[in-house]
């Protein structure tokens, strides 16, 4: 899914310099990934990597250290629309069910957000925790993921 090839991307470049779109095809491939160029450019330009000097002297695939241009609504709503099923509070805890295998993936972009009364998450399967800091920070994010959601 998206959301894991997306994931699976950031590892690779994290791991290895990668010059072009084919090499980081490719490299997907090697970790059984099966995609297209098409949908590997597409990828690209939604998670605003960038071409960076790298030590050795050439360009290498990176994200963008610039962050303007993505907001936390429009972030939520793409997470939710493609792996969050429901969510429920209990306390400072928020439960968000996943479709399966996707609850890591919601994490790790939750996590990258870095908001600010969230402690940390933890991901199963179908199943992500949140951590708030507060009841009341755990009421006002869900509230605002309800809105979301409509």
């Amino acid at each position: 899914m998206k959301s894991n090839r997306q994931e699976e991307i950031l590892r690779v470049i994290r791991e290895r310099e990668i010059e072009t779109q084919e090499q980081l095809l490719l490299a997907l491939r090697e970790r059984g990934y099966q995609s297209t160029q098409a949908t590997i450019s597409r990828d690209i330009r939604e998670l605003r990597l960038v071409k960076e000097l790298s030590g050795s002297g050439r360009y290498k695939y990176a994200v963008s250290a610039r962050k303007a241009g993505v907001n936390l609504a429009e972030r939520l709503r793409t997470i939710f629309k493609e792996a969050v099923t429901s969510f429920d509070v209990a306390q400072n805890i928020i439960v968000l069910k996943t479709m399966p295998a996707l609850a890591s993936g919601a994490c790790s972009a939750l996590d990258s957000m870095h908001i600010p009364d969230m402690v940390g998450t933890l991901a199963g399967d179908d199943t992500a925790i949140l951590i708030m800091r507060t009841n009341e920070a755990a009421e006002a994010f869900c509230n605002e993921l309800h809105a979301m959601m409509q």
